[in-house]
């Protein structure tokens, strides 16, 4: 919508940033904001949510009737047809209808995705994927996400569960998982992995530059990058495992989908830059077919933190051309409804037409049937006298 400004918003376990894009999909403005705290309640990250727009606003200058959408990327299953947040693992939503406030409070639509999977569709539509047609996508944070475009569209699969890469069993016997099962990728190449495997280490008394980073939890991916430059032999083992078992991941979904390109992104993708690329590039080989192989791009997300925020903007965009679409086919149906209208007035017509001159055709053959008869009655009368005579 011309003149028209979105808010677009990445909702993460531990804040949410929003962003304004003007009509021409340039951010004009952005704001950051910790999302919860200890005790925190559905209601408080709500409120977290709506103050992180009320305050892109002030800081805009924008009013809310210069607001064409706000739209939103969040952990968890979604169901964006309803923006229902069925679950998720760092938030405390549960069946929650987040659309309903948001919407009631700005008067504008919201819309919401998986954060992982619209950070996907971020860098399909402005990124990294930009002009491909099917796209694996995987990002390396805390935990291990997945996003899946197919033939230009984003797939979520029946539940909107779709693209779990994370939980993709690569060894039955492998490290225990978040979710239960035992040699997920996540446990393997996720910070949870990362930092499960420096800590077993350091447990077996070796040195690392990351001891204390993962002492109590996963390390935040700046001590990563410093580690990795000081080429800490412990760390750069994690690496190496960590992408071993990405690029055994890889290649399976390439040899399932034959895709276009796989995008890496995700924090720990941002602080290593091409290094996760570049160390599955040269081991994947040996798990996709040669005849596949060849035909698909290895790539490094482009838009880094602000992928979510851009596929959250996408969204925008895709329910605004869905809604064009949809007036379109309603219009052309319309006009489809009135041309058989009028051809059906305009047989009518004609039959009646035709009917009406068969109708004075027939009167006018009896008319002259009726004359005829007449005349040949009156010619027989006058044969009659005079042969009389």
């Amino acid at each position: 919508m011309a003149g028209k400004y979105n808010i677009c918003l990445d909702i993460g376990g531990t804040k949410v940033l929003g962003a304004v894009f003007d009509s021409n999909d340039n951010i004009v403005c952005r704001y950051k904001k910790k999302s919860t705290e200890s005790g925190s309640s559905s209601q408080n990250v709500q409120e977290v949510i709506i103050s992180v727009v009320e305050e892109l606003l002030a800081t805009s200058g924008l009013k809310k009737s210069q607001i064409n959408a706000i739209s939103a990327g969040a952990p968890g299953v979604i169901d964006s047809g309803s923006g229902i947040i069925l679950f998720t693992p760092n938030l405390p939503f549960r069946n929650y209808d987040i659309r309903t406030p948001l919407e009631e409070k700005f008067g504008v639509p919201f819309y919401i995705g998986n954060d992982v999977n619209v950070g996907v569709l971020g860098e399909y539509r402005y990124g990294a994927a930009k002009g491909y047609q099917n796209v694996v996508g995987f990002f390396v944070g805390t935990g291990m996400g997945g996003g899946l475009i197919l033939n230009g569209s984003l797939f979520t699969g029946t539940g909107f569960k779709a693209a779990e890469y994370g939980h993709m069993i690569l060894d039955p016997e492998g490290p225990l998982c978040g979710c239960g099962q035992r040699g997920c990728l996540e446990a393997f190449s996720s910070k949870q992995g990362i930092s499960s495997y420096i800590r077993q280490q350091v447990s077996r008394g070796r040195k690392s530059d990351m001891a204390e980073h993962v002492k109590e939890g996963v390390f935040r991916s700046k001590y990563l990058k410093k580690a990795l430059a000081n080429h800490d032999k412990v760390t750069e083992e994690a690496m190496d495992r960590a992408c071993h078992y990405l690029a055994v991941a890889a290649g399976n979904l390439i040899n399932t989908i034959s895709p276009d390109v796989v995008v890496f992104g995700g924090g720990v993708v941002e602080a290593t830059g091409n290094l996760i690329r570049d160390k599955v590039l040269a081991e994947i080989d040996r798990y996709c077919m040669t005849s596949i192989r060849p035909t698909v791009e290895l790539k490094t997300a482009a838009l880094g933190d602000d992928s979510n925020i851009y596929g959250s903007l996408a969204m925008i965009r895709d329910a605004e051309a869905e809604k064009k679409n949809s007036k379109s086919t309603k219009k052309a149906a319309a006009v489809k409804a009135d041309a058989k209208a009028a051809d059906r007035t305009t047989a009518v017509k004609s039959a009646s037409k035709k009917t009406g001159e068969k109708s004075t055709a027939k009167k006018a053959a009896a008319k002259s049937g009726a004359k005829k008869t007449a005349t040949k009655a009156a010619s027989g009368k006058t044969t009659s006298k005079a042969s009389g005579k």
